[in-house]
C-alpha cells in the first residue's frame, strides 16, 4: 500500500467553468478513480482569500486522488488509458495549465 496522493491542479478554458465542472464531476473523476491503484478522489475549488505577500494562485481547481498502488504503475496506466481514449479529456480543460504531482507521507 503506497499511501501516496496524486494532486492535479487545473483550470477551465476561459468562460467555460460550468461545463468543465460538470464534465469533471460526472465523468472524469470516475474515469480516474477506475484506474487500478486509485482508491478515491475528491475535487476542490480555491477559496477566495487574501494572504499578504503571496501571489495570486495559478490554478482554480484541485483534485486529490488517494493511491493504494505504486505511483509509477498508477501513472503509467493513467497515461496509457488517456492515450487510448479510455480517459477522454474534455475541450473545457485548459491543458496549458494542468500540473500533476505525487506526494507521499513521511
Amino acid at each position: 500500500m503506497s499511501g501516496s496522493k496524486l494532486l492535479v491542479f487545473s483550470n477551465a478554458v476561459t468562460g467555460r467553468d460550468a461545463e468543465f465542472n460538470d464534465w469533471y464531476d460526472t465523468k472524469h473523476l470516475a474515469d480516474v478513480t477506475a484506474v487500478p491503484g486509485v482508491s478515491s478522489g475528491a475535487r476542490y475549488e480555491i477559496a477566495a482569500t487574501d494572504i499578504p505577500g503571496q501571489p495570486a494562485p495559478a490554478h482554480r481547481y484541485l483534485a486529490v486522488y488517494e493511491l493504494d498502488g505504486e505511483p509509477e504503475t498508477v501513472l503509467a496506466e493513467f497515461f496509457r488509458r488517456a492515450r487510448a481514449g479510455e480517459i477522454p479529456l474534455d475541450e473545457t480543460l485548459d491543458l496549458t495549465t494542468v500540473a500533476m504531482t505525487v506526494w507521499r507521507s513521511r
